[in-house]
C-alpha cells in the first residue's frame, strides 16, 4: 500500500495472516518503495511547480509563500538542515513522513541530494520503530489469544 507509506504497510504485511510473509521480508518492500515514493514525489512536486511558476501571478504567490516559510524556519534549516528532514520523516506520526517530507525539503530548498539521503535514512527510521512496534503488538496480542 504505498499510498499509506510504511506506517500503514508494515503493520498490514506483517499482522495480516492471509500473507504469511515474513517480517524481514515485508520491512525490505516496504521501505524499498517507501524510499523510491519519497524521490518520485520530490522529483514530481519539483516539476509541477517549475510548470506553475512559468506564470508570473502563481510565481509572485509561489515565491511570496517560500520566502516567508524560509524566514519562520531559518534558524531550525541552518542549525539542522537535512537532519530536520530526517527526524521529521522518521518519526511515524500523523502529518509527517515522505509525502510531507519531500514539501517541506522543497520549501527549505533542499536539493535532491541531500533530500535523497534524508530520505533514506528517515525511511529506514521509521521502517524499524514501526517494524518494533507491529512485531511487539503482534506477539501481545498472539498472549492475549492464546490465553482464551
Amino acid at each position: 500500500m504505498p499510498f499509506l507509506e510504511l506506517r500503514a504497510s508494515i503493520p498490514y504485511g506483517i499482522l495480516n495472516a492471509e500473507f504469511n510473509l515474513h517480517w524481514a521480508w515485508v520491512f525490505v518492500v516496504c521501505v524499498v518503495a517507501n524510499i523510491i515514493i519519497g524521490i518520485l514525489i520530490f522529483l514530481l512536486l519539483d516539476w509541477i511547480i517549475k510548470i506553475l511558476t512559468l506564470l508570473p501571478p502563481i510565481k509572485r504567490l509561489w515565491d511570496r509563500y517560500v520566502e516567508n516559510t524560509r524566514q519562520k524556519i531559518h534558524r531550525a534549516v541552518e542549525k539542522y538542515g537535512e537532519w530536520a528532514v530526517i527526524i521529521f520523516i522518521g518519526i511515524p506520526l500523523p502529518g509527517s513522513g515522505v509525502y510531507s517530507g519531500a514539501v517541506a525539503s522543497l520549501l527549505i530548498g533542499l536539493n535532491l541530494k541531500k533530500f535523497i539521503i534524508a530520505d533514506v535514512i528517515g525511511v529506514i527510521i521509521a521502517g524499524v520503530i514501526v517494524t518494533i512496534v507491529s512485531l511487539t503488538g503482534s506477539e501481545l496480542f498472539q498472549i492475549f489469544i492464546k490465553g482464551l
